[in-house]
């Protein structure tokens, strides 16, 4: 008899982030955050209003495993941003 496994399926996180236009290096922050899969233990960093740099410095930890797979400006304050787990 033979043993199929389902692969298991990455996971994958979106970011969309936006400085404030009015303040001269403002921090960016996130406007809205999609997770296909885990977060796992990041996701309380993935609100709406948070600070993107803590959600980054989270997510890429080296113990959690996500790497950025893609980054985009939209705009000199806004862009988006996918990271993965490899684990």
């Amino acid at each position: 008899m033979v043993r199929i496994q389902a692969t298991q399926q990455p996971d994958l996180i979106l970011i969309s982030w936006s400085r404030n236009p009015l303040v001269s290096g403002s921090p960016r922050r996130i406007l809205a955050s999609r997770v296909i899969g885990s977060a796992y233990p990041c996701r309380a960093n993935l609100q709406e209003g948070a600070l993107l740099i803590n959600a980054l410095n989270c997510l890429l930890d080296n113990d959690i495993g996500f790497k950025i797979v893609f980054r985009k400006s939209t705009s000199s304050i806004s862009g988006y941003l996918v990271l993965q787990r490899f684990s």
